[in-house]
């Protein structure tokens, strides 16, 4: 089984550890326990929304960016050959039609 806390746990380590930054550091600048960070990344804690944005400012990355790591992460182990960039024509013409009535 696919824990999404562990992807998320490996993905906030990975983008640590390429902006050279401790753990300590991040857990600093985030004010974020140092025990909770190392738990969360070790997938063993799962990171609120609050506790999430914190680390992802203290990296300088967007929750956003952190996130679709995530998801494309998780598409491999779960064996989805693509992911979509974006959206097929059709959707997005029915979106932009439905506005329209708005």
């Amino acid at each position: 089984m696919v824990l999404v806390r562990q992807e998320l746990g490996d993905v906030l380590r990975d983008f640590r550890l390429q902006k050279a930054m401790t753990l300590r550091q991040v857990a600093s600048r985030a004010s974020v326990a140092l025990g909770y960070l190392s738990e969360v990344e070790r997938g063993q804690k799962e990171a609120s929304s609050e506790i999430l944005a914190s680390v992802a400012e203290a990296l300088g990355t967007p929750v956003s960016v952190i996130m679709r790591e995530v998801g494309d992460r998780l598409a491999v182990v779960e064996g989805i050959s693509t992911v979509p960039d974006t959206l097929p024509d059709e959707l997005v013409a029915e979106f932009d039609a439905d506005l329209a009535v708005r």
